[in-house]
């Protein structure tokens, strides 16, 4: 899909604060590479978020317009969260869809900041391709989502190596799974639920990760890195991971953006890889490029 231009956002002044600080994220990466290191466990999914505040009401049809035109390939949506609070993103990631006995999964997990340069982006995309870093985050998640699925198909098709999918802000290791239901009555929801959370939003083994997610993050992700989707009567459905997004009240946003950590991980890759994933939002709302970094 090609995407089509939005109006511009208007024009808004906003106050910018990073929860945790960056230099207090990469402090966790590092713990968490220590850790590792150590053989504690394999990966970890860690996050930090942008706090925006508008001086004005926040125009929530006109920005979700602008995620779904930047990225039209992508999933858009906007749900209630809470009394007077919405989340909104435009996620890349496919959980899980089902349709009749045919079931699709499409984990992304090993990712690179696009570049405005096109020699750029593509030797990016390319390294990407090649980055023994990323292809081993995106292995270690294809492996549980086809041990999570497994008992639930007749036939699974899994393809060896991953291929590129693109955002507006992020190049992004993908593989599609594919496979057919042994039970016509196992719903989307099911299977979804079965998956989450991946390696790709939580880490390796999961209830290790998620203890030291609780502990280096100093914050509550809320719906972050949860799904949302549809099902029918039938059991067909669609749900996406619940990544590239924020929540809304009043004049506030509260962006999220996380980052696979593993061995090979560094605190500034992790911080940058982060800060490129904020600028989905901070492109929709008009706001500073350069506060990505914070």
């Amino acid at each position: 899909m090609i995407a089509q231009p939005a109006a511009a956002p208007a024009a808004a002044r906003w106050d910018i604060r990073p929860v945790p600080e960056p230099a207090v994220y990469g402090a966790a990466v590092a713990e968490a590479v220590r850790r590792m290191k150590r053989g504690d466990f394999s990966k970890v999914v860690l996050a930090r978020t942008l706090e925006l505040r508008s001086d004005r009401e926040l125009d929530l049809p006109a920005l979700l317009q602008r995620l779904a035109r930047r990225d039209p390939s992508g999933y858009t949506f906007a749900v209630p969260s809470a009394p007077g609070r919405t989340l909104l993103g435009a996620s890349p990631e496919l959980l899980v869809a089902r349709r009749g006995r045919t079931l699709v999964a499409n984990p992304l997990a090993g990712s690179t900041p696009r570049s405005p340069d096109l020699a750029e982006d593509v030797r990016r995309a390319a390294a990407l391709l090649q980055s023994e870093k990323d292809l081993h985050e995106h292995a270690v998640v294809v492996d549980a989502v086809r041990e999570a699925l497994a008992p639930f198909a007749r036939t699974l098709d899994v393809p060896a190596r991953p291929t590129l999918v693109r955002t507006a802000a992020m190049w992004h290791l993908s593989t599609t799974v594919t496979g057919e239901l042994a039970d016509p009555a196992v719903s989307a929801l099911e299977l979804a639920s079965a998956l989450q959370p991946t390696p790709a939003v939580c880490g390796t083994p999961t209830d290790v990760a998620r203890d030291v997610i609780t502990e280096l993050e100093p914050f509550d992700r809320g719906a972050y890195t949860g799904m949302v989707g549809w099902g029918d009567a039938r059991g067909d459905g669609e749900w996406v991971v619940t990544i590239r997004c924020a929540e809304a009240e009043g004049r506030t946003l509260r962006l999220f953006a996380g980052a696979g950590v593993v061995e090979q991980s560094s605190p500034e890759a992790e911080t940058a890889e982060t800060g490129a994933k904020f600028r989905t939002f901070l492109d929709a709302v008009g706001a500073d490029q350069q506060e990505a970094g914070r």
